[in-house]
């Protein structure tokens, strides 16, 4: 959570640090991005039981389960994990049309820092008088202009391609965590009340 302080005040000196540090895939999942999503996880969760989510036709708060908590939480862990791990194979792949080669361990260092401000607001997902979408597009545009400084050092694509790059993968970026946004969002808000219900079946709790 530091890192992304840093990245959002101090971007360009941040990224060569962490460009120079030269982590693996594995480092950079296991020393950074866990570390964040189970933080902010743990505060989402948090807010989901305590003070809820406005849901329904007519809205009113309602709060959730515990054991729903667990399995919403735990089903988003693995949905934005995966986020990071397909969009850096899609920069990677972005890198190659511009006639670039580029290793998967350097799009996903690009990608894995740049998502972290979007992680890390997800914090304010815990109060419902919070917007998901406001948390979303605050995030996502620090995070894109994170990327701006982030993809040329950590790809290194030629100059003339750089700018090309850039733009392409903020895009995909933004359509793929903007997609998840709204498979959470619309589940927390009831839209979702078939997969709901298998869930509070599944977790054995009734629904109130």
């Amino acid at each position: 959570m530091i890192e992304c302080l840093l990245l959002i005040f101090r971007c360009e000196a941040t990224w060569d640090r962490l460009i120079k540090a030269r982590l693996s895939v594995a480092a950079i999942t296991i020393k950074y991005l866990l570390p964040l999503l189970v933080i902010t996880s743990a505060g989402e969760a948090y807010g989901l039981m305590h003070w809820g989510k406005w849901r329904g036709t007519v809205a009113h708060l309602e709060t959730f389960a515990v054991k729903e908590v667990v399995v919403f939480e735990a089903g988003q862990f693995v949905l934005t994990l995966m986020t990071v791990f397909i969009t850096a194979a899609i920069v990677k792949s972005l890198g190659e049309t511009f006639h670039g080669r580029h290793t998967y361990t350097q799009s996903f260092t690009a990608v894995a820092y740049a998502l972290s401000p979007l992680y890390t607001l997800r914090l304010l997902d815990a109060f419902a008088v919070v917007s998901p979408w406001l948390v979303w597009g605050v995030g996502v545009v620090l995070s894109v202009g994170i990327l701006y400084h982030g993809l040329p050092r950590a790809m290194l694509p030629d100059p003339p391609q750089a700018f090309g790059l850039y733009l392409v993968s903020a895009l995909m970026l933004i359509m793929i965590t903007g997609v998840v946004r709204f498979i959470t969002a619309w589940y927390l808000s009831g839209h979702f009340s078939r997969l709901e219900d298998l869930i509070l079946r599944f977790v054995g709790v009734s629904k109130g």
